[in-house]
């Protein structure tokens, strides 16, 4: 027996599936001239954040803010470092952590695909972002 006898279209999470799906397939497409995928958008937009707060993460604490897998975060580090946009150093604190610093080609190449995936944003969510981002906050923070 469903909760939503009327069916899945009633439902928040078939419906969040769906609109997600679509929010993904715009961002693809605006990142994919770009040569990123959205993933790896996500972490190298994520890198440059924390970089320009001051911050030099290495891979845990890249992940966390992310909220990406900590081994599936390594594996596109590794991408992104062979593309020349992330430099992996080792931590002085720890040698076996690796530090992360976007290269001057990584902060350019996050600031465009920022803006191409805020544009995106703007388009898909339009006026209902206001509305929305408090209510994604709230859910995202799990309460």
């Amino acid at each position: 027996m469903t909760r939503f006898p009327e069916g899945p279209a009633a439902s928040p999470g078939f419906l969040l599936w769906h609109v997600t799906l679509a929010w993904q397939r715009a961002v693809t497409a605006a990142l994919q001239p770009l040569g990123l995928t959205h993933a790896q958008f996500v972490l190298l937009a994520s890198a440059w954040w924390l970089s320009e707060q001051g911050e030099v993460p290495n891979q845990l604490r890249l992940a966390r803010h992310a909220g990406t897998d900590v081994k599936m975060t390594s594996q596109i580090v590794r991408k992104l470092e062979e593309k020349k946009l992330l430099r992996r150093e080792i931590d002085p604190a720890d040698s076996r952590a690796r530090r992360l610093r976007p290269t001057p080609a990584g902060r350019n190449l996050a600031r465009r695909a920022i803006a191409a995936v805020e544009s995106v944003d703007a388009d898909f969510f339009g006026r209902h972002a206001p509305a929305l981002t408090p209510l994604l906050q709230e859910l995202a923070d799990g309460r």
